[in-house]
């Protein structure tokens, strides 16, 4: 399988005041690190676009994103895929690539869709792709505003439909989380975990294509340590790409 990953990187600006003076210090950093080492590890060749490099480098049709079995979007907004450098700097006319993603889809393709501060509805609703084509695409409808939900004491995600090829060979006890994307299942989606009140893990199809919504992270911060090396990590990630890219 080829697998496209869009997402998954930062940079953080710090500012340090020391009496009078101060002075800044930026980092980049990436989060991408685990869910590269599963995926290639069960033989996959991925792609990774970390968001600043997918702002210009995102595919541009369906065509092109076909020579992927699939396409993962994780913590990257849909304001970074719309906006290309040439359209918000230069004016200039492009095409919509999320409109290309979901002809990808219904054509066949597939998406996972990570969560994330800029996944789903997101951070203050930034994120915003329940107003884009990616709407349709999506096996959930994201609500409106921000989606987040802190949970610093810990949640874990509960058995909804344990017998679904996703879950092959994963663990039914699954690691807590620290929070978590709020959304609901379409109908004819299957919830395969939910979390508190909500949905987890849904999977779907749109036209020949198949959609995954996974509600928590795959890095740190709402993704721990017990879920970056639990068992089933490997397992749970490798099957969804393969269950959406139709393997």
């Amino acid at each position: 399988m080829r697998v496209l990953l869009a997402g998954e990187s930062w940079v953080t600006h710090m500012i340090h005041v020391k009496g009078f003076d101060s002075f800044t210090t930026s980092k980049y950093e990436e989060g991408a690190a685990w869910l590269l080492k599963a995926l290639q590890g069960a033989g996959m060749e991925v792609d990774y676009q970390p968001s600043h490099v997918a702002q210009d480098h995102f595919p541009f049709t369906a065509e092109e994103l076909q020579r992927y079995n699939a396409v993962i979007l994780s913590d990257i907004g849909s304001n970074t895929l719309l906006l290309h450098n040439d359209t918000f700097g230069k004016s200039a006319r492009l095409p919509n690539r999320l409109e290309a993603l979901r002809g990808y889809v219904e054509a066949g393709g597939g998406l996972v869709m990570i969560g994330g501060y800029m996944s789903f509805s997101g951070i203050d609703g930034k994120a915003r792709y329940g107003e884009t084509p990616l709407a349709a695409v999506l096996p959930v409808e994201c609500l409106p505003g921000d989606d987040r939900r802190e949970v610093p004491q810990g949640i874990t995600p509960r058995v909804a439909a344990p017998e679904h090829p996703v879950l092959t060979g994963v663990p039914e006890k699954w690691p807590h989380f620290l929070g978590y994307n709020r959304f609901r299942a379409k109908g004819g989606a299957t919830v395969l975990r939910t979390i508190g009140d909500d949905p987890f893990a849904v999977a779907g199809t749109y036209g020949r294509g198949r959609s995954l919504a996974f509600a928590g992270d795959c890095a740190p911060h709402w993704g721990p340590p017990e879920f970056l090396n639990w068992p089933g990590y490997n397992a749970f990630w490798a099957n969804a790409l393969r269950w959406v890219g139709g393997k």
